[in-house]
């Protein structure tokens, strides 16, 4: 080879030497940024990398005895502490959802929704740390994976509006506490007891007993009535009676049926009032007030027969709508059967024996 060609290889060279030092400090610092070298993980890597080359070379002893204390190295100095630590996690964790669960347990003002939410976010708050002390301890980077799952989770909540909506409605009902579980509630065309709340749904048992589960996010943007919420429920038993009765005397009917009912709060009495005046009835209306509003449903059912029942064992007219027709000029009837005089029944009819009586 001529002098000029080996010079000029060698400044080629020479050109592509900085090239490539720089793409395999790229690739130290991506695997840096992943693995700490100097730690646990990193050492592991380099004996097996070192095993690997021995044994290539032939060299299986060596290799085997790379790997061995390698593997002796990484179990004593990473895997045995950080063992040691999640055990040490996992107690801590039982030890502080323990206590939490005990104490929001006596406070009877917190509400169910709320002690689960702060159990919840206790448990992904200790689980966290443990997870990112253990993969410290292990040798791993933490800080690109948490940068990766800030990202993926900013992805995630784009991708999955309708559910974070729903989480964060969920928190809004569990903190502001527009009902509670036990509660009577009615929504829409829905009227339930609340069974559940979690932090995407809730969950609502209609009186056909069926199972309602409605999303947080449509259930705080709607007008919710909480019929449990107060200290006493008024129920309203409506009823009319003829224009010819006494409202009085319909009241006093009425009103005796309340008497000994020990499910009625006794800081509201109970009234029969009249309502409107209607076309075919005076409308009244008996209202009572519940101690308990769970069982609203049933006594507003018996009620309204027992208001049925007191009525008409007062001999109490209850009417229903009438209709008079009053005709003033009927010349277009004339000469039908409508205006026609009634005809005589024929003796059949009437019941009359017309057999010859001999």
């Amino acid at each position: 080879m001529q002098p000029a060609a080996v010079d000029s290889l060698a400044a080629e060279a020479d050109s592509l030497l900085p090239d490539t030092l720089a793409a395999d400090s790229a690739a130290a610092d991506t695997s840096q940024a992943l693995v700490d070298t100097t730690g646990g993980v990193g050492r592991l890597g380099r004996d097996l990398g070192e095993a690997a080359e021995a044994a290539s070379q032939g060299r299986f002893d060596e290799a085997f005895e790379r790997i061995a204390d390698g593997l002796l190295a990484f179990a004593i100095e990473n895997l045995l502490p950080a063992v040691l630590l999640a055990v040490l996690f996992w107690v801590v964790l039982r030890v502080v959802v323990g206590l939490l669960d005990r104490a929001l347990g006596r406070a009877s003002r917190v509400d169910t929704g709320v002690q689960q939410l702060i159990l919840r976010f206790a448990r992904v708050v200790i689980l966290s740390i443990a997870g990112i002390v253990v993969l410290d301890e292990l040798g791993v980077a933490v800080a690109p994976f948490v940068a990766g799952l800030g990202i993926a989770g900013i992805a995630i909540g784009f991708a999955a509006q309708d559910t974070v909506q729903n989480l964060i409605a969920g928190v809004t009902i569990i903190l502001d506490r527009p009902f509670q579980v036990g509660d009577n509630i009615e929504l829409h065309d829905i009227f339930g007891t609340v069974e559940e709340i979690t932090l995407r749904t809730t969950r609502v048992r209609t009186l056909d007993n069926q199972m309602a589960i409605l999303p947080n996010a449509n259930v705080i943007t709607e007008k919710i009535i909480n019929h449990s919420m107060l200290r006493a429920l008024r129920i309203v038993v409506p009823f009319g009676i003829a224009y010819k009765e006494s409202p009085q005397a319909a009241r006093e009917a009425v009103l005796a049926i309340t008497e000994g009912d020990e499910r009625l709060h006794p800081d509201f009495p109970p009234a029969a009032v009249v309502t409107d005046l209607g076309d075919s009835s005076v409308n009244m209306a008996l209202r009572i007030h519940l101690k308990d509003p769970s069982i609203e449903v049933p006594v507003r059912l018996e009620y309204q027969e027992k208001v049925f029942e007191a009525l008409r064992a007062a001999g109490i007219e209850i009417p229903f709508p009438h209709l008079q027709l009053f005709i003033d000029e009927a010349k277009a009837f004339e000469g039908t059967r409508l205006l026609a005089p009634p005809r005589p029944r024929p003796a059949d009819d009437r019941g009359e024996d017309r057999r010859d009586p001999s």
